[in-house]
This record gives structure tokens, sequence and C-alpha cells, in this order.
């Protein structure tokens, strides 16, 4: 085990996600993953286009929270593109 895998949510790569749905039940989300979102002050949601599986809501986006997310399957790898150009120093002007 000399080789690190390193593992991330990239966007563009194809997910599946079983997340906590109704009382007792459980939400299959498939699809392009488009990246993350801030719900309210402190909770953050996976943007997800859905895929063909979900029929007519098949193109529109889905917000799941990180907070019910059970497993996610990943389905195609895409590269981290942006990686390199988060090195940018960020100001905050108030």
């Amino acid at each position: 085990m000399d080789k690190k895998l390193e593992v991330e949510l990239t966007e563009g790569s194809e997910y599946k996600i079983t997340s906590l749905g109704g009382r007792d039940s459980m939400l299959e989300t498939e699809g392009t993953f488009k990246g993350f979102m801030s719900i309210g002050v402190d909770e953050v949601g996976l943007l997800m286009e859905l895929g063909k599986k979900h029929d007519k809501m098949a193109g529109k986006i889905r917000i799941v929270p990180l907070h019910v997310i059970l497993a996610i399957d990943v389905l195609e790898a895409k590269p981290n593109l942006k990686k390199n150009s988060d090195k940018e120093t960020s100001h905050y002007v108030g």
C-alpha cells in the first residue's frame, strides 16, 4: 500500500447518491455533480444534475444536503481541472 488513493468529488463526474428520503424511505439520485451550494447559515449540499434514470426530471438540478447522504457510488470520475487554479490568494474587502 505505497500509493495513497486520492478520492474527491469533481465537477462533471457521474455519481449515484443514496440519501435519507421521507420518514422511512431512501432517495436515490443519479447524475452529474455540478458543485456545492450553501443552504442557510451552516449547511452545505451537493448540486446534482439528474440523469436519464429520473425520466421527466432528467436535466433538472437536485440539491442533496450533506447530512442526509448515506452512500456515494462513483459511476464515472473526471479529473479535477480546477486543482491548480485554487492557489490564487483571495481577499476580503469589508
